[in-house]
């Protein structure tokens, strides 16, 4: 089966055939590339809806995140980011190993098949050449023979004709054989060019032609086997990210069977607990007896805060219960007074942390400044060691003075830990501490700073705590490690922190996250080594690192 024997006579649809297989082929490239563009699109809308629902700037999102249904949510979309991208693997891969190779070889394919093509018409116009020049010598030669009979017939007539002079019959005769003689070499070079004309025209047909258009058949069944290729190489390039996105899969429905309800209203707990006993029962007040009465002792009232809420006669009970008092608008107290139990215990913890921190990083400094003192003693010319003094003291002056602070909140802390409900060893900071108190002294203290509307005062003086805690407390900061940033925000809105713990920010601005949102309005962020604090939770956005949410 030979397109050179069989299709010998075809030259005009084999070109319009092979035309057509190009288009075929332009047409499969131009269909992969829309596939790829349609992946790259689907990829983007995808990425694009797993950001939607990323966690918001606002808080209240922040804070859902904490909880196990959240996670595994957070974890499909961070899935789907992955999803996403192997369908971008898919239009990369398309592009390069399909429509980039297909294109090009479109362009060599052209090109042979004008080359082919070119070769085949030059053999034709060769052999029309040919024929031309064949139908040419056989017109002389007819017109030759017709010319050499007309001097024949006229030398014939002259010669039969008495009135002709001999002179003339003798040119008559003379003209007639040259005409019989041109007519013989026209004959002759007829025969010449038409056996030439028989061999071009056999070896056209039969040589010339059918390697042209065997050559053409096999561009041709190279071109039908390049785009069964290509088309398998489209399966695979799917084939090849199926087990990818069935992990994909695989770690949603892991993230899904993670979920834990229990946790979750553990979380609940944790959120809101305020660390307040439910009131008990209020007593009857007999109002039969004097007009001057005294609350119960048992009350609710005389529990925040005794001698304090007398009440006269037809005036109005301020023995309230803690869920319905409103909180204080104005500044916020050193001691976070303003908060209930739980969440002042979190609060003063937070404070201990971070001081005990600023106490670590200025002792490394000390231990730095000293090293480098020995090195000037030992080496003089590197510098003179005289010139550290000042800063040594200074920096000794900063963690005397943050000692003495991280003790005041350290007892701030050791009396809402004592008058909270016992959670355990794990929740208590050092049992040494209590130890070296009055049993009694904790408690009693809570209730004579505690005010009628449910906050606490600071009528008692707390120079005499910090004394009696100072001893214990000079061993633990050297145990104290610095958080480590569990991501990074965005300040929204610029922030004055005008108070102790805060720290300003300025809008735009992009700074670390040591401490999430507790439930209470605040982000502990930090900008270097030496400077965090708290900023409120709605002035930043928030990207935790996920590893850091996961553990």
């Amino acid at each position: 089966m030979s397109w050179g024997t069989e299709l010998w006579d075809q030259f005009d649809n084999l070109e319009k055939h092979t035309q057509w297989g190009i288009d075929i082929l332009e047409k499969y490239i131009k269909f992969v590339k829309e596939r790829t563009e349609i992946e790259l699109s689907y990829a983007k809308q995808l990425r694009n809806l797993a950001k939607k629902y990323q966690p918001k700037k606002n808080s209240k999102e922040e804070e859902e995140y904490r909880y196990t249904a959240c996670k595994a949510f957070l974890s499909t979309l961070n899935e789907m980011n992955d999803y996403a991208g192997q369908h971008e693997v898919i239009s990369e891969n398309m592009t390069s190993h399909i429509t980039v190779e297909l294109a090009r070889y479109v362009q060599e394919l052209k090109q042979e098949r004008k080359s082919y093509f070119h070769e085949g018409r030059k053999a034709q116009q060769h052999i029309e050449i040919c024929w031309k020049q064949l139908e040419s010598s056989k017109r002389r030669f007819e017109r030759d023979c017709k010319e050499a009979d007309r001097a024949q017939q006229y030398f014939e007539k002259m010669d039969a004709d008495i009135n002709v002079t001999k002179a003339d019959v003798e040119k008559a005769r003379q003209q007639a054989q040259v005409r019989h003689q041109m007519a013989e070499d026209s004959r002759a070079d007829y025969s010449s060019i038409l056996q030439k004309f028989n061999r071009e025209q056999h070896e056209y047909y039969h040589t010339h032609i059918p390697n042209i258009f065997q050559k053409i058949q096999e561009m041709e069944e190279r071109r039908i086997v390049r785009i069964g290729e290509s088309m398998k190489t489209y399966a695979e390039v799917d084939r090849q990210v199926i087990p990818i996105i069935g992990k994909c899969l695989d770690e949603i429905v892991k993230a899904a069977e993670s979920i834990d309800q229990k946790n979750d209203s553990q979380l609940v707990i944790e959120a809101y607990k305020s660390g307040f006993e439910p009131p008990g029962d209020v007593e009857f007040e007999d109002y039969t007896q004097p007009m001057k009465r005294t609350v119960s002792d048992n009350s609710l009232s005389n529990s925040r805060g005794e001698g304090k809420a007398e009440l006269k006669f037809g005036g109005k009970s301020k023995g309230k219960l803690w869920p319905f008092i409103k909180k204080n608008k104005g500044a916020t107290p050193e001691d976070f007074s303003n908060l209930p139990p739980e969440q002042r215990r979190k609060k003063l913890q937070q404070k201990v942390d971070e001081l005990n921190k600023e106490i670590q990083k200025e002792m490394d400094q000390r231990d730095a400044i000293t090293k480098m003192k020995d090195v000037y003693l030992k080496n003089p010319q590197m510098g003179d060691p005289a010139s550290l003094d000042h800063k040594l003291t200074e920096v000794s002056q900063n963690i005397e003075k943050l000692r003495l602070e991280a003790q005041k909140f350290e007892a701030w802390l050791a009396e809402v830990e004592g008058r909270l409900p016992a959670r355990g060893d794990q929740a208590r900071r050092q049992s040494g501490l209590y130890d070296a108190q009055d049993p009694a002294t904790v408690p009693n203290c809570a209730q004579d700073r505690e005010s009628p509307d449910g906050s606490y005062t600071e009528e008692q003086s707390q120079e005499s705590e910090v004394k009696v805690l100072a001893a214990d407390f000079d061993d633990e900061f050297d145990d104290e490690e610095p958080l480590p940033a569990i991501g990074t925000c965005k300040a929204l809105y610029t922030f004055e922190g005008q108070n102790e713990g805060t720290i300003s920010v300025v809008e735009g601005e992009t700074l670390y996250v040591i401490e999430e949102d507790k439930g209470d309005g605040w982000t502990r962020i930090r900008r270097s080594e030496e400077e965090e604090g708290y900023v409120p939770t709605s002035y930043v956005e928030v990207y935790l690192d996920k590893n850091a949410k996961d553990s």
